[in-house]
């Protein structure tokens, strides 16, 4: 019997059903990934129109259009959405919400409010969170009549938010917010994060979790921007000068008599000083800014006093070190969360001198106490004079900040600049900067006691001490918050 052999042609044949042809694997492979395309588009679809819980890890954006929700959440959330329908049962009866509004709710993390609002019968409403620190809303501009938060304190970037509003909310829609506004310095900085709204009413009312005690603020779109300063707190009016100068009346009073030791009486003063931070809240500022003018080392006041003590409610700073000494510059390189201006404040940009010790000891001992041991110069007196100066680039401070902070941001600044305060507080307040400054320390040089030699006057500086109480007095009556600083 002849062994069985399959034939060329057979073995080809039965082969040939099990070789792919390109085509038809190119064919495959696109639907193969056509499908894990469809997959995500199907869980995405799932994400924003049926889940009524929390964002999960790796959710870039949550929006939520609660229709169901588990029985167990419900439970769990009973007592929040409970007490949000009686919000907004509330806002209803006042005319600022109605069933056929289409609703936002902003920074809603399980979607509570939402699903308060649709028990109530305001069925067209949605929520959105975002868990990244800068976004905008995924909605076209004038989408919706009503928008309520109760999430803006926890918001990293407050000036956003308040743009994103003005944005997606419809002329003659209506803004809510509960928030815990401390006083009326933090509720008018609440106020100016919305350039489109018109305040119209603010009340204390119960939070969701008692005793808590919220604010309650609502605001509408007008369909002109308002006019500046057209809001007005609790009924009352309170311009930004009014604020300010209650703020100052809560100060520290200023040393009304020349110090006969005053090392020690600046110093005791340290301790009375009432900073700003530690009379108001600081919340919804666009951002925070610290300005060291004539910084000298890092130690000397930004790392020493600055970082550690000044009171900072758990913001972070932007820091600026402006320091025209060249001995101290080399260090501020390794400090990258400073921003250095190797520059003299000044009242112009040009050229200036600055003076400074040849001897070497005088100099290293200066360095390491962290001072300086020079005055800027703006003219040259003698060639004698330049063997003790070295020339530097001055810096028109007012100009300089008007280009780097707003009105809207907290500034804090502290300024030792051996005498040259006398010409650069009179530039501020002529261009109308120093209204940019919140919290100031200013030590003002004069011709003061000795401490070394009894009964004998400082030669390095003329001005008196009634001078620089008159400066002091005069910054203050423009709304500054000036401490007398050592």
């Amino acid at each position: 019997m002849e062994p069985f052999t399959l034939k060329p042609n057979l073995l080809k044949n039965i082969l040939e059903p099990f070789t792919l042809k390109p085509n038809l694997l190119k064919n495959i492979l696109v639907r193969f990934l056509s499908f894990g395309v469809l997959l995500l588009a199907v869980r995405f679809a799932f994400l924003i129109a049926l889940r009524g819980q929390s964002c999960v890890a790796g959710d870039d954006f949550c929006l939520f259009n609660v229709r169901h929700m588990s029985s167990v959440a419900v439970q769990s959330d009973k007592r929040y959405i409970h007490y949000y329908s009686s919000v907004f049962q509330d806002l209803i009866a006042y005319g600022y919400l109605s069933p056929n509004s289409k609703s936002l709710c902003i920074d809603t993390l399980t979607g509570e409010e939402v699903l308060a609002l649709k028990r109530i019968g305001v069925s067209d409403s949605i929520g959105v969170s975002k868990k990244s620190s800068r976004w905008k809303q995924p909605f076209k501009g004038n989408t919706f009549d009503f928008e309520f938060s109760s999430g803006l304190e926890s918001s990293r970037f407050p000036v956003e938010f308040g743009s994103e509003v003005c944005r997606t909310l419809k002329p003659g829609g209506f803004l809510v917010v509960h928030v815990t506004a401390k006083d009326a310095y933090s509720f008018q900085s609440f106020l100016d994060l919305f350039e489109c709204l018109r305040w119209i009413r603010s009340r204390e009312t119960d939070g969701p979790d008692p005793p808590t005690k919220i604010q309650e603020i609502v605001m509408k779109k007008e369909r002109q921007k308002p006019c500046p300063n057209n809001n007005s707190i609790s009924g009352e009016k309170h311009s930004v000068s009014e604020l300010k100068w209650e703020i100052i009346r809560n100060a520290e009073p200023l040393i009304q008599q020349e110090p006969l030791r005053p090392w020690i009486t600046m110093k005791r003063n340290m301790e009375n000083i009432k900073y700003l931070t530690s009379m108001v809240d600081i919340s919804f500022k666009r951002k925070y800014v610290y300005i060291d003018v004539g910084a000298r080392s890092y130690a000397s006041s930004i790392g020493k006093w600055f970082k550690k003590q000044y009171p900072k409610q758990n913001k972070h700073f932007e820091i600026y070190a402006i320091e025209a000494d060249k001995a101290f510059h080399q260090e501020y390189k390794a400090r990258k969360s400073v921003k250095l201006l190797p520059y003299a404040a000044w009242i112009r940009n040009e050229t200036l001198f600055f003076e400074i010790t040849r001897d070497p000891k005088r100099k290293s001992i200066a360095t390491q106490r962290g001072r300086g041991m020079g005055r800027i110069h703006p003219v040259q007196s003698s060639a004698s004079y330049v063997e003790d100066v070295d020339r530097i680039q001055g810096l028109d401070l007012a100009e300089w900040l008007t280009n780097v902070v707003g009105e809207r941001d907290l500034v804090v600044m502290k300024m030792d600049v051996e005498g040259a305060e006398f010409h650069l507080m009179p530039r501020l307040m002529e261009t109308g900067a120093i209204h940019l400054i919140d919290d100031m320390f200013l030590e003002c040089h004069y011709n003061r006691w000795q401490k070394c030699c009894p009964a004998q006057r400082s030669p390095k500086y003329h001005n008196t001490y009634s001078q620089c109480l008159d400066l002091f007095t005069s910054l203050r009556a423009t709304g500054l918050l000036v401490h007398q600083w050592r």
